[in-house]
């Protein structure tokens, strides 16, 4: 097993990708702002979670879960603010941070797995 066959980590990389599509469209202002901003968190998620499954122990596992979920909310944040300042639409902001809350559940519910399991 490796960790892209993980499917927390296939859904936080789909949507960093989408973030990443997402943010073509801001302003070129924002290239060292917002974009960047919103770019290294999302693509954190996948990355501590990647991290984290090669570091082969429980404990370290759940620690950078925990941390892939510290970024998952980070990344949420920003789409916020990318809608109130006008960068990401209404209805493109709203499917991103429906998307976000699902993979904030799946990650929680890994993470108590994790956890628990006696293996």
């Amino acid at each position: 097993m490796n960790f892209t066959d993980l499917k927390i980590w296939q859904e936080s990389h789909n949507l960093s990708l989408k973030i990443y599509k997402e943010t073509k469209k801001f302003p070129k202002s924002e290239i060292f702002g917002i974009t960047s901003q919103i770019q290294r968190c999302s693509s954190s998620v996948p990355a501590n979670i990647a991290e984290g499954f090669g570091r082969k122990s429980k404990n370290e596992f759940i620690q950078f879960l925990t941390q892939a979920r510290g970024s998952l909310y980070e990344s949420q944040n920003f789409v916020y603010l990318s809608r109130d300042l006008g960068y990401i639409s209404k209805e493109n902001s709203e499917i991103l941070i429906n998307e976000y809350e699902s993979l904030a559940k799946m990650l929680n519910s890994f993470i108590s797995k994790v956890k628990y399991n006696n293996d």
